[in-house]
């Protein structure tokens, strides 16, 4: 039996990828706006040491300029704030239930660093948006940390098919990642994360975007709107950075005036972008 014809039966037995976590479900739930939601927050957290380091991790990371140590959970969510310590465990706690033990030549760290500058370009841009049409601070960085889990569910499906698929990504750098899967696959990153997004029951703009993120224009991305843009102008400020995922460059007026963004601050936004994604690189975790 051929590769891909593992990955179309797999495909016929979804139920074979794994429930969402129980912590993530958790998480999901609660509501971090009162200060019971928080502390229930960092209980979760302090009961799985591996979310735990992840998150002291990137408090002590140059991306949030701090000059002294973060030990505890509760000084990097005083740093980090509540709700984007929320986003990250929730978004590490799914992205390990789907990673496999023995690695392959998926990038799964260059697959976080990019999901976490996409979501962190994504909140740069809404805070040049009109208050009226930006979307909440939580759907901002599940959007963005979720958008690519498509690549984990090709890798956890079909190992063999994703290897043989990275492998072809990286030795032609000039061709999109479409192409490649078009030519391989059938089916797209896009719609593999949004397969797995209904089997999670992940709310329907964050499917939509999971599915159009590189077609924001697509009629059927109004549910995911402005989400789905976002997510798209971020990929092209961040070109095959993490992980080897080219993207077409170009950016049209039209796209940063359809977020409402004023076209002057474009170069501040490119700017922010690099710096942040210099941080980013020099993660060690």
């Amino acid at each position: 039996m051929t590769s891909t014809k593992n990955l179309h039966h797999a495909l016929k037995q979804l139920d074979t990828l794994p429930p969402i976590p129980s912590i993530a479900r958790k998480i999901l739930s609660l509501k971090i706006t009162t200060d019971e939601g928080e502390q229930e927050l960092l209980k979760l957290i302090e009961q799985d040491p591996a979310i735990l380091s992840k998150i002291v991790g990137l408090a002590n990371s140059p991306l949030f300029g701090t000059n002294r140590k973060i030990l505890s959970l509760r000084d990097a969510t005083i740093l980090l704030g509540s709700k984007r310590v929320k986003m990250v465990a929730l978004s590490f706690a799914m992205l390990s239930s789907m990673t496999r033990k023995q690695s392959g030549l998926l990038n799964v760290q260059g697959l976080w660093q990019h999901s976490l500058s996409v979501a962190m370009t994504m909140d740069t841009l809404v805070r040049l948006m009109p208050d009226d049409r930006r979307p909440a601070d939580e759907e901002i960085y599940l959007a963005g940390l979720f958008h690519d889990i498509g690549f984990l569910v090709l890798d956890y499906l079909d190992p063999v098919l994703s290897d043989r698929f990275h492998a072809r990504l990286s030795s032609g750098p000039d061709r999109s990642v479409e192409e490649v899967e078009a030519e391989m696959l059938e089916m797209n990153h896009s719609e593999l994360g949004a397969l797995l997004g209904r089997h999670w029951n992940l709310p329907e703009s964050i499917v939509t975007v999971l599915k159009y993120h590189h077609a924001p224009n697509d009629a059927r991305a109004a549910a995911g709107q402005p989400l789905t843009t976002l997510v798209n102008l971020a990929e092209k400020l961040l070109p095959t950075f993490g992980i080897a995922e080219p993207v077409l460059m170009d950016i049209a007026e039209q796209e940063w005036q359809s977020l409402g963004i004023d076209l002057l601050k474009v170069d501040e936004i490119k700017a922010r972008v690099q710096e942040h994604v210099k941080k980013v690189a020099s993660m060690n975790s």
